[in-house]
């Protein structure tokens, strides 16, 4: 895959294929505080708010896209705080695309418009303590560890710990 055509898109309405058994494949749940499935009805309403502004709605979801216009994942900005000039990420890349850089290609996408177009200092991302990838990935591209969340989220019939990593822009 060449990483060159790998560029950050708004959602569009014929996304919501994709969206939909994203959002809707329980075994992500754990790690989206997610516990039900999301209607299509909900999905497009969802899709249709993304034009509103940032400053507004406080996210933005990108589809992460190829030339051909391919839906690759989404990554996402989400309790955005103007005032502190920071934001949550989310990264989902789909299963046949993993292992291939485009994880820290949008990653690296995401933090150039994060800091050009919005002015932004900080990201920061919530990572299950035993999603190592996930980690890996984040630290390999300037975030670094700077807490931990005890007994955080409830999954697999017990609590579990969830790590804050942070990127100074």
């Amino acid at each position: 895959m060449n990483l060159e055509e790998i560029h950050l898109r708004a959602l569009e309405p014929e996304d919501i294929e994709v969206l939909e058994k994203v959002e809707n494949d329980s075994i992500y749940w754990n790690y989206s505080n997610q516990t039900e499935p999301f209607s299509v009805n909900i999905l497009r309403h969802y899709i249709r708010e993304q034009k509103q502004d940032i400053f507004q709605v406080r996210q933005k979801r990108f589809t992460i896209s190829n030339l051909s216009k391919e839906v690759i994942g989404f990554i996402d900005l989400f309790d955005f705080e103007p005032l502190h000039r920071r934001a949550g990420v989310g990264l989902f890349v789909l299963e046949s695309f993993r292992n291939k850089g485009v994880g820290k290609k949008a990653l690296i996408l995401l933090h150039e418009y994060a800091k050009k177009k919005l002015n932004m200092n900080t990201l920061y991302a919530n990572i299950a303590i035993e999603n190592n990838k996930s980690i890996m990935l984040f630290c390999s591209v300037g975030y670094s560890e700077i807490g931990l969340k005890k007994n955080w989220n409830f999954y697999g019939d017990t609590f579990n710990d969830e790590t804050l990593y942070q990127k100074i822009l």
